[in-house]
């Protein structure tokens, strides 16, 4: 560690630059006016006296932990550093109505400083980050997600997960967030993930799974992302975010809903873009009586945008006298609250291949029901059922868009049943290299036990001693992350 000034006569843990003689001085007058006519002897036996009695060091070990707890809870809540500052005057209060002058007064000694602060921060940071490294060089592979966004201040960051096994857990944890200075190119990010894997000694042969969005960049065929990882990593897997994947299907609509949606976006826009449009939409809202007196910005990197703005402009519809076809606008409103229902779906955290897989299934299955529209019955589309008396004219509209849609998104083949459950899986579905190992497994009464009362990544880390091949086959497609929302969440 670093070793700090500390007052002889207080113990306050002071700043790097307290030993000026200037702040030095105006320490003492602020802290210990009663002793400004003091001369250098008091001081040095003050010191000699501390440095030969352990109370003081206890005092000091608690006040500086003190101070590393706030500055952790801090940059957690994603607060500036200043906040310690007035915390400190109001837990002092706090204390002295609960407890009483005495413990009041020991707050004193803990820095809440904006340099001090910030340091701690750093610390802390640097730690967590070594404590991450150090448990994915323990483990024999691991996986990533990445992903680009621009800030506030016009500068590209790059942010990076890792998942790895350790100890019989799954764990998903940050990796590190790195500016990109000039260019976005995958040779950029590239360099970035290469530096960084040098820099902490991790070996490229452990990565057995990249996951980014579908931009050209990181998919390209020839000099995308994926592809510079593979040149290091032959067999790392490369996953494209399942989320982007069903937000670019979603896209699918037929010339003429997509006529109605575009005007939709753009009448909603055109209002909230000028402060006097609003107002005014927002009076005339009142004086009908509507239910909402605001509309939705449409923006298209935000996945449930589409929906929540047409849901709007449905409710508004009357208001906003858009002389569109409610028929089209009803369906519109309908179908997107289904894609933004299936996009929440996809969204967390600790998520797998599995767990994607069976809710895109279930999506499917619900599509191929939709499929199915007979006459007049439009149940499954409510909003479209409730304005419209004859639906004749909307249904072939409905049936030609759902079978695109159905086309566009992609279906997983199930070619990995015995990772999700070995005990009832059929030996020709697993390869001949492990069949062997394989049925030792499904015959273990004992392995069963422990495949119930676990999740699947836990039941095939606690497998790898036991089953070590048939182990280390799974880990490869459990670890690859399915989406990039972690890094999503941490831009946002």
């Amino acid at each position: 560690g670093i070793d700090l000034p500390q007052c002889v006569i207080c113990f306050k843990v002071l700043g790097t630059d307290s030993m000026k003689l200037a702040k030095l001085k105006f320490h003492l007058e602020k802290c210990h006016l009663n002793l400004l006519q003091k001369d250098d002897d008091y001081f040095c036996l003050k010191q000699q006296h501390l440095n030969s009695t352990s109370a003081f060091y206890n005092k000091i070990n608690k006040a500086v932990r003190a101070s590393y707890i706030l500055a952790y809870k801090v940059a957690q809540a994603k607060k500036p550093h200043t906040l310690e500052q007035f915390v400190l005057p109001y837990a002092k209060e706090m204390v002295q109505l609960v407890l009483g002058e005495e413990a009041a007064r020991k707050l004193n000694d803990i820095s809440v400083s904006n340099d001090t602060v910030s340091r701690q921060i750093n610390e802390i940071s640097h730690n967590i980050s070594e404590q991450v490294v150090n448990e994915i060089k323990k483990c024999p592979l691991f996986a990533i997600q990445l992903d680009e966004s621009t800030d506030v201040a016009l500068y590209s960051q790059l942010l990076v997960f890792a998942r790895y096994m350790v100890e019989g857990d799954v764990k998903d944890k940050f990796l590190f967030c790195k500016t990109l200075d000039t260019t976005t190119k995958a040779q950029d990010v590239m360099e970035i993930v290469n530096n960084f894997f040098e820099v902490h000694v991790l070996d490229w042969v452990s990565l057995v799974g990249v996951t980014t969005d579908g931009a050209p960049t990181k998919l390209g065929s020839r000099l995308g992302f994926q592809m510079l990882v593979k040149q290091c990593a032959s067999m790392a897997t490369g996953v494209h975010c399942f989320i982007h994947r069903e937000a670019l299907a979603s896209k699918t609509l037929p010339d003429q809903l997509n006529t109605v949606f575009k005007g939709l976006v753009k009448v909603a826009n055109h209002i909230k873009s000028s402060a006097l449009n609003t107002s005014l939409f927002k009076r005339f809202c009142l004086d009908m009586g509507a239910d909402f007196d605001v509309l939705l910005f449409y923006t298209s990197v935000r996945w449930l945008s589409a929906g929540n703005v047409l849901n709007r402009g449905f409710q508004l519809r009357e208001e906003l006298d858009l002389f569109l076809q409610a028929q089209e606008l009803a369906y519109l409103v309908n179908i997107f609250g289904i894609l933004n229902k299936l996009n929440l779906q996809l969204q967390g955290k600790g998520t797998n291949l599995f767990s994607h897989q069976s809710i895109i299934k279930a999506f499917l299955d619900k599509l191929e029901l939709r499929l199915r529209v007979e006459g007049n019955n439009l149940v499954q589309f409510p909003y479209v059922d409730a304005i419209l008396r004859e639906k004749g004219a909307i249904q072939m509209q409905i049936l030609d868009h759902l079978r695109k849609l159905r086309d566009k998104v992609d279906r997983i083949r199930d070619v990995l049943s015995f990772i999700r459950n070995p005990f009832i899986t059929d030996i020709n579905s697993v390869p001949e290299n492990l069949q062997e190992e394989f049925l030792d497994l499904k015959n273990d009464f004992a392995a069963q036990d422990v495949y119930q009362q676990s999740t699947i990544e836990k039941f095939w880390a606690s497998m790898t001693g036991s089953y070590p091949n048939l182990s280390a086959h799974t880990v490869r497609f459990l670890l690859p992350f399915e989406s990039t929302y972690m890094c999503e969440t941490g831009f946002s």
